[in-house]
């Protein structure tokens, strides 16, 4: 069991009150999807390791799952066969639940000892094929969304209407200290005993893009603190050693501070940058922000900054999907590319997600809902975004669309539909492809990417 199963199966957590327990069904359907992505000419695909399924217990020492391992082999093999990259990620917010329940999870310091145990597990089993490893997906909605608002496991925050349990003004930042130190002792085990496998790893991260609500020098420096927290609380570390001295300032005790050692063990842990990114916002000053004594600020409320959707006179920044955080800027990617271009000293780059959930597109049935035309557009919008930033001399070197399919999608449940695939789940998990697979193949074919 992981935080997940237990979270998904507590009534009320999930918007349509289902759960993951099937979600597409790839666990039996993986050769099906290697197929169908290969008649796409996808040449690279996402997924993620469960860690509770190789060590069930999710302990350091604990008995390993040698049926789990043999799946992910499978899956890893298929791939390969087909001439698909894996791209791994080992945690994608699905902690081991006896963590939790023993150790608090991600709010204890000996998470980073489990965490590498498994870790470890993965490049030993996985390591001769996998040559491209993220440690966390989206460390900071883990943070936020576990930790500080109480929707995604392990449902800890202040709003007692929301949570029994949890301190939205403290534990977000202990969480992500723990996982940084994590990835941390993750990425020294990899370039210390498996630098022979001639493989990288990553941490990835899933900021928006900023614009100045206004053109006031205020504003602009609120773009950067909101950077600095979305970005720099976690890549900053990587970089340099320590967090973004914007952070140090206004979070004060509340943020955990790195030992000599560990600053020495994160800086440089990292052989490539994965970012995810699908929205922009407005950012601007706050004028009132909290007092950093304030035992109620949250970090979001810290960082003296005010964002928004709509510019002053109440226009969207860009046409609303179906989740309320994502506008359609395709204009974005090429300046979230340039910023962390800039930023991190021209890093390889790669988008290992982007997408869109359409706006309505979960009350339609076959065969209205594969005729996703706003997706298509949105595709082509983004990658060209990216192409404009790559012909710029940003080291882009791949893209990973979300989806192929729909999915689970988090407390949403099967409300929100990012795929490319329609996926009948009152059919036998039935899938069909959308207009939009068919031009996604179409476009890489005449991009000629998919060598």
């Amino acid at each position: 069991m992981s935080t997940w199963d237990v979270f998904t199966h507590t009534p009320g957590k999930i918007q349509d009150n289902n759960t993951g327990d099937v979600a597409d069904d790839e666990y039996n359907r993986y050769e099906e999807d290697v197929e169908l992505m290969k008649s796409l000419n996808i040449n690279g695909y996402r997924l993620s390791v469960s860690w509770s399924r190789i060590v069930p217990s999710g302990k350091k020492d604990g008995e390993v799952n040698q049926l789990g391992i043999a799946h992910y082999n499978k899956v890893i093999d298929s791939l390969l066969a087909a001439s698909i990259t894996p791209f791994v990620t080992l945690f994608h917010w699905d902690t081991p639940n006896d963590l939790d329940v023993e150790y608090g999870g991600w709010l204890n310091e000996t998470m980073e000892e489990h965490f590498a145990y498994y870790a470890d597990i993965c490049f030993k089993s996985f390591g001769d094929r996998v040559k491209h490893w993220m440690t966390f997906n989206e460390a900071m909605s883990v943070a936020q969304g576990g930790y500080n608002y109480g929707i995604h496991a392990p449902g800890r925050c202040s709003d007692r209407n929301i949570c029994d349990e949890g301190d939205s003004a403290t534990e977000p930042f202990i969480a992500a200290h723990n996982m940084l130190n994590a990835h941390a002792r993750a990425a020294e085990i990899f370039h210390g005993e498996y630098g022979y496998q001639n493989g990288g790893i990553s941490l990835n991260v899933n900021p928006d893009h900023a614009l100045p609500l206004t053109d006031s020098e205020e504003d602009k420096s609120a773009v950067q603190r909101f950077y600095d927290f979305a970005c720099g609380w976690y890549m900053d570390p990587i970089y340099t050693g320590d967090y973004p001295q914007s952070m140090i300032d206004l979070v004060g005790t509340k943020l955990p501070r790195f030992t000599d050692e560990q600053k020495a063990r994160i800086k440089g842990s990292i052989d490539f940058f994965t970012l995810n990114h699908y929205s922009s916002k407005y950012v601007a000053n706050d004028p009132n922000p909290p007092s950093i004594d304030d035992p109620t600020a949250r970090w979001q409320d810290l960082q003296g900054t005010i964002m928004s959707n709509t510019d002053k006179e109440g226009n969207l920044i860009g046409p609303q999907a179906q989740s309320s955080w994502l506008q359609v800027v395709p204009e974005g990617m090429e300046a979230m590319l340039r910023y962390v271009d800039e930023k991190y000293d021209h890093p390889i780059i790669y988008v290992t997600e982007n997408g869109v959930d359409l706006l309505g597109e979960d009350q339609l049935g076959l065969p209205e809902v594969l005729r996703d035309a706003d997706r298509i557009d949105f595709l082509d919008g983004y990658i060209n975004s990216l192409l404009k930033a790559r012909e710029g001399g940003v080291d882009v070197r791949g893209y990973f669309s979300w989806s192929i399919l729909d999915n689970f999608e988090w407390c949403f449940g099967y409300t929100n539909r990012f795929g490319m695939t329609f996926v009948d789940r009152e059919d036998n998990y039935t899938r069909h492809p959308k207009d939009s697979a068919y031009w996604y193949r179409d476009f890489i074919d005449a991009q000629g990417m998919h060598d």
